[in-house]
């Protein structure tokens, strides 16, 4: 049997010093030795070629974001149809615009000369030209788009081909060593955390990393989003330009994908990025000595790359215009009112994304987000602008009138000239002119809306906090979700703006951009150089505001048996708005077999400890003659978010009851809640009394209050082994037991883009409140997402507490987040941020990780 090819990108483990490897191979040895040498027996040995194939890849992070994109894409076949479209939707545009061009008869066309048929109807062959004739009324221009093209083409024909033979492989990996078939039935219904699974067991097999035994869900999140964490981070930090100051329109958003496009081609994808190779950053952009003359290079680059930008606008901005005039026409015609839509900006996705979070991941969150946001900015109307727009509505709609009735009595109407064209220009004004008309039979709370979008996105300023309803903060939002007439624009005027912004904001920031990756780079056994803030380390990258330290926590808890929780971080190495806070626990919920280290368990077990403090406060009448606990009032924030979030509360109220039917109790009062707000259905939570009655009822109610043992449990159950048997796992999923086979099918369809797995998690905050025997309505999946919605408003309310207690302004701690650790600081009066400065420079890196 002849040996098989060598695959492409991957290298053999002959020459490589593997101690797993190595292991293996003692071990054929002695199975060897156990045959007799002269037996006289002959025996004929078959490689298994199919483990060897997988040994050892040598570029992981290219084989997982293709894995990822094989299975968000739908497969091998998907993604090959997908990519010779492209290539041809790109030959297309550039024959449709020659045709257009050289090839159509206009004066025929528009009835200014005769057809040459002489014939009283025009046909298709008087209009078009011959190809002979077309031809040769080519210009050098036309020759020159021609010989481009082709160029082009023949690049990308080869680049199509590169990536459906590396997409051939991951079909060859996801069908013999994952054993999944390349159905899209199949394929569809295995979630990502499934796949990732499977992954891992086949590195514990076949050890495609050879520097680690086993691969955690972390390394391989690190190697797919490896530089979006650098991106996400610099973006956190305020490194990265997201304003531009114009002349008269002023300070506006500048993050088009053209701009992200050009800024990671620069940083991590460019010949000349500090990057070495996929996850390897260079030697010198790791030493202190070399950041001046790193920065010097840095800058030039940015700006070769800006003025080779300014050449190609207009070659850009023409494609621009031609791909999204193809890609919007049909859309327009059949619905003028889609540019009257919104969508999430790119500054608005970027914001919002948490450090490890993938694709599907952070569209599922910004897809429930949107309906509540979309009403947010719908409840706004000018008073001015209604009026305006009403009129116009009004004119436009009998000058159509007149049209329409005239085109009844009469079909030789539409033949005159430009009357169709006026129709359509008038439909078009009037649909623009509907989005200024406010609904006259909806009404809103701005307040609870935006609180909504903030359970469901995670990150909102906190200086929006009780400012809702005023238009600053309307605008402002406007920044994360924009309307897609606005989006299309600023994505067309890009290829004008971005060399500008390249040269003037980001070039200047290049030594800013040398401290970043100097400071906040670390070198993980098995993955490389990432982003230290993808570690989720708490410690070293938390805000101590949005923690639950020692001091905010109740004595009741004796202090020896008390998790230690603390924070080593300052102003410069901290994370802001909660990032790492809100992505560790996002993570935690999406991938809940992760072993975690014991200072992030910590975190988490104080997080728990500090909600069910909480409700003991409610249970022994505390909180009742003060102000709301972080726990009563995450509860109503997140009871009122919907009705399927009220019912929620409800069973966790009722969980632990004593005497009081659940079930029937809550079917009683959610009909009480549409009695008495007497609103359409599904906005009765809105109402902003009848939940907040009933959600008083119980918290106060002795009954329904969880019992000390919770506390204990919390305190000493969730310190335990990680290896712990499950039969003895205190939060059991209900629902991994009792599931029907019909449920499950039912909520496997589409299982490619849920979030974490299918069963749900059992390490949220929700489950906590549960106790030992939870009984949570609803799909495992959605009560998931409901965990991080109210895990996120519980932290947010804690961070507002502790903002309250030290008496900081909301505006005041919208700093500037950026501290410059190469700048001594001018003001003399300024000792803090002087201490900062000499933290992080002595700290050229956090150290060495091991995940």
């Amino acid at each position: 049997m002849s040996a098989p090819r060598p695959e492409p990108n991957y290298s053999a483990l002959v020459n490589e010093k593997n101690p797993f490897r190595e292991e293996a191979h003692s071990t054929d040895n002695e199975d060897n030795e156990d045959t007799p040498r002269n037996s006289g027996v002959m025996i004929h040995i078959v490689p298994e070629t199919s483990k060897a194939r997988w040994n050892h890849i040598e570029d992981l992070d290219s084989f997982f974001t293709r894995m990822y994109a094989y299975h968000q894409k739908h497969g091998f076949y998907v993604i090959t149809l997908d990519e010779v479209f492209q290539l041809g939707q790109f030959a297309f545009v550039v024959w449709l615009v020659i045709f257009a061009t050289h090839c159509i008869r206009y004066p025929v066309l528009f009835g200014d000369v005769p057809p040459i048929t002489n014939s009283s109807k025009v046909t298709i062959p008087d209009v078009i030209v011959p190809g002979g004739e077309c031809m040769r009324s080519f210009g050098a221009l036309t020759w020159f788009t021609l010989i481009m093209t082709g160029i082009l083409l023949f690049f990308r024909l080869v680049r199509v081909c590169y990536h459906i033979a590396q997409f051939w492989d991951i079909k060859k990996f996801f069908n013999t060593a994952l054993k999944i078939e390349d159905f899209q039935a199949e394929l569809d219904n295995l979630t990502w955390h499934e796949v990732q699974k499977r992954v891992r067991e086949v590195q514990s097999e076949q050890q495609m990393c050879i520097h680690k035994e086993q691969l955690t869900e972390l390394d391989i999140y690190h190697r797919i989003l490896r530089f979006k964490n650098y991106t996400v981070a610099m973006m956190n930090k305020n490194v990265l330009p997201t304003r531009m100051s114009l002349p008269i329109i002023g300070s506006c958003g500048c993050l088009s994908r053209g701009l992200r496009f050009n800024i990671e081609l620069i940083l991590f994808h460019g010949p000349w990025s500090p990057f070495e190779n996929n996850w390897h950053l260079r030697e010198e952009f790791k030493r202190t000595n070399k950041r001046i003359e790193l920065a010097r290079q840095l800058s030039r680059q940015i700006m070769w790359v800006a003025i080779a930008n300014l050449i190609l606008a207009p070659f850009i901005f023409f494609w621009q215009v031609t791909y999204i005039s193809f890609s919007y026409a049909a859309l327009l015609r059949k619905e003028p009112g889609v540019l009257g839509s919104r969508c999430w900006s790119q500054y608005g996705r970027l914001y919002l994304r948490h450090f490890n979070e993938l694709d599907h991941e952070l569209d599922a969150r910004l897809n429930r987000a949107y309906e509540p946001a979309d009403r947010y900015i719908s409840s706004f109307s000018s008073p001015i602008m209604t009026v305006i727009a009403k009129n116009i509505l009004f004119i436009c709609g009998g000058i159509l009138a007149l049209i329409i009735g005239l085109t009844i009595y009469s079909e030789h109407v539409m033949q005159v000239e430009h009357v169709l064209t006026i129709a359509s220009v008038l439909t078009v004004v009037g649909v623009g002119a509907r989005i200024f008309i406010p609904n006259e039979n909806m009404i809103w709370c701005p307040e609870q809306l935006l609180t909504t979008v903030l359970a469901h996105v995670h990150y909102l300023p906190v200086a929006w906090r009780g400012l809702a309803h005023t238009e600053n903060v309307r605008s402002e939002f406007e920044r994360f979700f924009q309307l897609k007439a606005v989006y299309l624009l600023t994505e067309l005027l890009s290829p004008f703006v971005t060399p500008f912004i390249l040269m003037y904001s980001f070039r200047p920031r290049a030594i800013d951009i040398v401290d970043f990756f100097r400071n906040f780079t670390v070198s993980v056994v098995g993955v490389g150089d990432v982003c230290s803030f993808a570690q989720l380390d708490v410690r070293k990258h938390g805000n101590p505001d949005w923690q639950i330290t020692q001091s905010s926590e109740d004595d009741e808890i004796p202090a020896e048996k008390e998790a230690k929780f603390t924070c080593d971080t300052n102003q410069y190495t901290q994370g802001e708005h909660g990032k790492t806070e809100l992505s560790l626990i996002h993570f935690t919920l999406t991938n809940p077999e992760w072993k975690m280290p014991a200072q992030t368990k910590h975190y988490l077990q104080s997080i728990r400890r500090h909600a069910l403090q909480d409700l003991n406060k409610l249970k022994f009448g505390m909180g009742a003659a003060t102000n709301a606990t972080v726990m009563e009032q995450s509860l109503l924030s997140f009871g009122n978010m919907n009705n399927e979030y009220t019912s929620i509360v409800h069973s966790v109220l009722q969980n632990h009851s004593f005497g009081l039917p659940a079930q029937a109790t809550m079917q009683q009062r959610r009909v009480n809640i549409n009695q008495v707000t007497d609103l359409p259905l599904g906005h009765a939570s809105n109402h902003p009394y009848g939940f907040e009655q009933m959600l008083h009822q119980n918290l106060y109610d002795v009954s329904t209050m969880p019992t000390p043992s919770i506390l204990h449990n919390i305190q000493e159950g969730e310190v335990e082994d990680d290896a712990r048997d499950s039969d003895n796992m205190q939060y059991a999923h209900p629902m991994s037991t009792s599931m029907t086979r019909s449920m499950e099918k039912s909520i496997r369809k589409g299982a490619s883009k849920i979030e974490g797995k299918i069963e749900g998690s059992t390490e949220g905050l929700l489950y906590s409140l549960y106790g030992q025997h939870p009984q949570m309505p609803g799909d495992p999946h959605e009560t998931t997402t409901a965990d991080m919605c109210f895990s996120a408003l519980f932290l947010h309310e804690v961070h507002h507490r502790k903002m309250q207690r030290r008496g900081i302004r909301l505006e005041q701690s919208q700093r500037q987040l950026w501290q410059r650790p190469h700048q001594q600081d001018l003001q003399a009066s300024a000792p803090t941020r002087t201490v900062t400065t000499n933290i992080a420079e002595s700290t050229p890196l956090l150290g060495q990780k091991r995940s």
